[in-house]
C-alpha cells in the first residue's frame, strides 16, 4: 500500500460467530466468518460452546482474512475488535487476541460497540469504486435476533435510540416461530423461505399496540402459540398442511409491526434518510416492504448487502477506521460488556 490511509484488522466475536476483516481506509480488502453449527441440536446459542469454539476459529480466521487482504500482519495500522454487547466469553476471546496482537505487532487496539457497527456497516466500500452512503442525519432501524430499536444517527457516532423493544426483538419472533412448528435454528431464515409459498393474509395475529416509538413482540408470539395450539386440537395435521401459509402471516404481522413505527419515527421527525441494519435486515418480505414505503414516502432508503446483515468483522473495521481518525483508542485495561451502551 503506498498511500496513507490505515490498514484496520477487525475482529467480531459476539456471539457465536468468529469474523476478522481488513480494511483499507473505508474500502474492503477481505471479510471472513466461521459460524458454529454446534447449536443448532440445541435450538440457540450455547455460551460455554460458543468461546470454545471462538478460541479454535479466532487464528485461521484472521490469518485467512489478512491472506486474503494482500497484506502481512506487519502492515496492519490498528486492530479494533467488539468490546460488546455480547456473550462476555466469547467477547473476551476476541479482546485477548487483539491485546495480544496489539503488543505484538506495537500498533494501537480500537474497542468497537456491536450495535453502532451495524449502523455504520452502511458506510463500508468495496473493495474498488465506491456506493452511495446515507447523510446524516438518517433514521436506522436495527433488527436483529437480541435487538429491535430505531435509531437517530446524527454522526458517526452520534446516536440516539428513539424507540426500542420492551421485551422481545423480532428476531426472536422468527426463532419462536420456527421452534413451535419444528423448522430449527436460526429459524429466521427458514420461516422467510417458506413464507414465500404462502398466503401472507391467511391468518391473523394480534398486533401490538405500544405507545411512542417502542416496539413489543412478546405478544405475538403468544398469539401464534395459542392459535397454533387451539388448531392441532382440532386437526393434529393443521400445522403441516398450513405451514406455508402460517410463516407468511407470521412474517407479514412482524414486517407490518416494524414498519408502523419506523413511518411513524420518520413523520415525527421529518427525516427522509432512512436505513435498515441487523441479521433481520437479511429478510426478503422486509425488504420489499421497505423499498415499497421508501418509494410511498420519498425516502432515500439504504439497504445493506446480505454480507453485513449478520454479524462480522468488516462493520468492526469500519467503525475501527472512523475511531482511528478521531484518535480514539483503547488501553491494554479495556473489558467487554454484555449490555448496550448507547
Amino acid at each position: 500500500m503506498t498511500d496513507n490511509f490505515p490498514l484496520i484488522l477487525g475482529i467480531e466475536s459476539s456471539c457465536d460467530d468468529t469474523s476478522a476483516a481488513v480494511l483499507h481506509g473505508n474500502h474492503l480488502l477481505s471479510n471472513i466468518i466461521a459460524s458454529q453449527a454446534v447449536h443448532e441440536k440445541f435450538g440457540g446459542v450455547v455460551p460455554e460452546l460458543a468461546s470454545r469454539a471462538h478460541q479454535q476459529n479466532i487464528i485461521p480466521v484472521v490469518n485467512q482474512a489478512i491472506t486474503e487482504a494482500g497484506i502481512t500482519k506487519d502492515q496492519l495500522s490498528a486492530i479494533c475488535f467488539t468490546r460488546g454487547p455480547g456473550l462476555l466469553g466469547s467477547l473476551l476471546v476476541g479482546i485477548s487476541f487483539a491485546k495480544s496482537l496489539g503488543i505484538g505487532l506495537n500498533i494501537p487496539i480500537i474497542g468497537a460497540d456491536h450495535m453502532q457497527s451495524h449502523i455504520l456497516a452502511h458506510f463500508i466500500q468495496p473493495r474498488e469504486g465506491n456506493k452511495p452512503v446515507p447523510g446524516f442525519p438518517f433514521l436506522c432501524l436495527t433488527v436483529s435476533g437480541g435487538h429491535t430499536q430505531i435509531v437517530l444517527v446524527r454522526d458517526y457516532f452520534d446516536m440516539t435510540v428513539l424507540g426500542k423493544t420492551i421485551d422481545d426483538a423480532a428476531g426472536e419472533a422468527f426463532d419462536k416461530v420456527a421452534k413451535i412448528m419444528g423448522l430449527g435454528y436460526p429459524g429466521g431464515p427458514v420461516v422467510d423461505r417458506l413464507a414465500k409459498q404462502g398466503n401472507p393474509k391467511a391468518f391473523q395475529f394480534a398486533r401490538p399496540r405500544i405507545d411512542g416509538l417502542d416496539y413489543s413482540f412478546s405478544g405475538l408470539k403468544t398469539s401464534f402459540l395459542y392459535f397454533v395450539r387451539d388448531q392441532l386440537k382440532v386437526n393434529p395435521l393443521f400445522m403441516e398442511e398450513n405451514k406455508y401459509d402460517l410463516c407468511a402471516s407470521m412474517q407479514r404481522a412482524i414486517v407490518e409491526t416494524l414498519l408502523i413505527k419506523l413511518i411513524k419515527a420518520a413523520k415525527e421527525t421529518g427525516i427522509r434518510e432512512v436505513a435498515v441494519a441487523g441479521g433481520v435486515s437479511a429478510n426478503s418480505a422486509l425488504r420489499t416492504a421497505l423499498l415499497d414505503t421508501a418509494k410511498k414516502y420519498r425516502w432515500n432508503m439504504f439497504i445493506p448487502e446480505f454480507a453485513f446483515t449478520t454479524d462480522n468483522a468488516a462493520m468492526i473495521a469500519i467503525s475501527g477506521y472512523f475511531k482511528y481518525l478521531r484518535g480514539e483508542f483503547a488501553g491494554q485495561d479495556a473489558t467487554p460488556y454484555a449490555r448496550q451502551q448507547f
